[in-house]
């Protein structure tokens, strides 16, 4: 019987030992905190649970335009913490069933390597455990990068996961970082009624993101109050008797009440002692790893974060999967690789982003010849009905066969609708399967088949 040690509970490590348990293996699984990862139960889940209960505050602030009347409504942090917290509760305790029925054995503690075959345990109860393995998967993620110039206090100097909620509203919060996880604070913190300020170090927000895209997001933004301070990157903050300074390269500086670092994250792979077993790691820190997802120890795998691939919750637990059949034997059936080029991203903000596959941008920047069709939600029957015809969707197709290669969605649910597009690019579908099926009328979806057309 396989023996296989995992040293991470996230979506990749959850999901590696579930499916390497069913395949036969006898997996131990490692994880000092939450089981579900911390950066998805600590990040990702209460970001969107607190940005869902903003939503809900800017759409009664458009309800007049839908023939009703409201008198607004006003956030209670302290529920809204509980809320968060019972979200993620109970989403751990659903891994925790879910390991249990696979008969997968849980050590809470922290782990790290002694050899390229054995793995030790500091467990909570103070206890030592050594394990030997045929295979290892190391999937402990990353944590909020902090830089020199900043100390954070989590009062008024703020990393992410001191947000979830902070302890009061802000007045004015500093954003640093234009990246995903800036601009949603950005959306989320303006919904709760702070001023915005957002630093974003190069000429667009969402700087790897299609322009077209950002624009409309960096225009949603301004309409709402939101000052963008562009081409400026923070070099130090200071804090004061009743809030915090932010000075820039360029000699700007911003008085705030409060300053949220969203400026990146680093692997967690410093307490691995990785040296043990020869694995190596980039500058970074990350491991690099093939398409199997092997490091440059054969029988060793790293996943999620740690791998220096696309930070998804979706791809650590697809990269999970792969792991398992691998570590089985079974990539040498019919087994599909990992393709990260396909992977459908979600941004959510107001309107919500998601794009998959092949920009427009990138398309242009390789010379490749492409097809790009776009349709504004202007124009679809569901989106007025429901009071916000926002955004468009864009879909890239080959002119020569028709072939999906990529799409982007601005617009209410794009995270939602973009599984159509990311359907139609991992199966290289065409755009006359998009066109001619038959959707529900009226649909947002609608706009997809349109702009397929």
């Amino acid at each position: 019987m396989v023996r296989f040690v995992i040293i991470g509970g996230g979506p990749a490590g959850v999901q590696a030992a579930t499916h390497a348990a069913r395949l036969g293996a006898h997996v131990t699984l490692v994880e000092k905190d939450i089981l579900g990862g911390a950066a998805n139960l600590w990040d990702c889940v209460p970001s969107k649970a607190m940005i869902a209960t903003g939503d809900l505050i800017t759409q009664q602030a458009r309800s007049r335009g839908m023939g009703l009347r409201s008198e607004g409504v006003v956030p209670d942090l302290g529920e809204i913490r509980e809320r968060i917290e019972s979200i993620t509760n109970r989403l751990a305790r659903s891994n925790t069933g879910l390991l249990d029925s696979q008969g997968v054995r849980v050590l809470r503690g922290v782990g790290h390597l002694t050899g390229p075959n054995s793995v030790r345990v500091e467990t909570d109860e103070g206890e030592t455990v050594d394990l030997e393995a045929d295979s290892i998967l190391l999937a402990t993620g990353s944590r909020p990068r902090i830089p020199d110039w900043a100390e954070v206090d989590g009062d008024r100097i703020l990393i992410t996961r001191q947000a979830y909620p902070p302890k009061v509203v802000p007045e004015h919060l500093i954003v640093i970082g234009s990246g995903v996880t800036g601009v949603e604070f950005v959306h989320m913190f303006r919904c709760f009624g702070s001023k915005v300020s957002l630093v974003v170090s190069r000429q667009q927000v969402l700087p790897l993101k299609d322009p077209e895209v950002a624009a409309a997001l960096e225009t949603d933004f301004l309409s709402s109050g939101v000052k963008l301070y562009k081409g400026a990157k923070a070099v130090s903050l200071e804090r004061t008797d009743d809030g915090v300074v932010v000075t820039c390269d360029d000699g700007r500086t911003i008085n705030g009440s409060h300053v949220l670092l969203a400026i990146g994250s680093i692997p967690n792979s410093d307490f691995l002692n990785l040296s043990a077993a020869g694995v190596r790691t980039d500058k970074g820190g990350y491991i690099p790893v093939n398409h199997h997802c092997v490091s440059n120890v054969q029988h060793i795998y790293a996943a999620g974060d740690l791998s220096g691939k696309l930070p998804l919750a979706s791809v650590a637990s697809t990269q999970g999967r792969k792991i398992a059949e691998h570590a089985m034997g079974l990539d040498s059936l019919e087994h599909r690789h990992l393709d990260y080029d396909k992977a459908a991203s979600a941004i959510f903000t107001e309107p919500e982003i998601a794009d998959v596959g092949l920009a427009e941008a990138d398309a242009f920047a390789m010379g490749r010849k492409i097809r790009v069709t776009k349709v504004p939600f202007a124009a679809n029957p569901r989106a007025l009905i429901s009071g916000d015809p926002r955004g468009f969707v864009k879909v890239v197709s080959d002119p020569a066969t028709g072939v999906v290669l990529g799409g982007s969605i601005v617009g209410r649910n794009a995270s939602e609708l973009i599984s159509v597009i990311a359907l139609a690019v991992t199966a290289n579908l065409k755009v006359t399967d998009i066109y001619e099926s038959l959707l529900v009328h009226p649909a947002l979806a609608e706009a997809l088949a349109d702009a397929a057309d």
